[in-house]
């Protein structure tokens, strides 16, 4: 997928048997998506999983990822929902807390995940 948005990045890139996803935000179109913390988490779940099959892979192939969190007290909520996300072994994963994100985002998560070919 080519970067829509213009800006100097690439939202995944494969290497050989990795992926990288840039991060994803609850973006829906150009805004972000409407319902807060839960509803902005999911999309962003959901995106990431679009960036992955883009590259042939899956969320079972996600080996670390790292949340980043407008605020540390959503972090109980993203725990049940990214929960549901990710099946056992879930993967390796940070969870920081910043003091913004692009659109004004409450969370944003990036991956590395590993396919086994490549």
């Amino acid at each position: 997928m080519t970067n829509p948005s213009g800006l100097p990045y690439t939202p995944a890139v494969r290497a050989g048997a990795w992926v990288v996803v840039s991060g994803q935000i609850g973006l829906e179109g150009t805004s972000l998506v409407t319902g807060g913390f839960d509803a902005e988490l999911r999309l962003a779940l959901v995106n990431l999983e679009a960036r992955l099959a883009e590259h042939g892979a899956t969320m079972a192939d996600v080996v670390k990822t790292t949340v980043f969190l407008r605020h540390l007290n959503d972090y109980g909520r993203m725990n049940e929902l990214y929960a549901e996300a990710f099946a056992e072994p879930r993967p390796a994963r940070s969870a920081v807390a910043v003091s913004d994100l692009p659109l004004g985002a409450m969370v944003e998560i990036e991956a590395w995940a590993h396919t086994g070919d490549g």
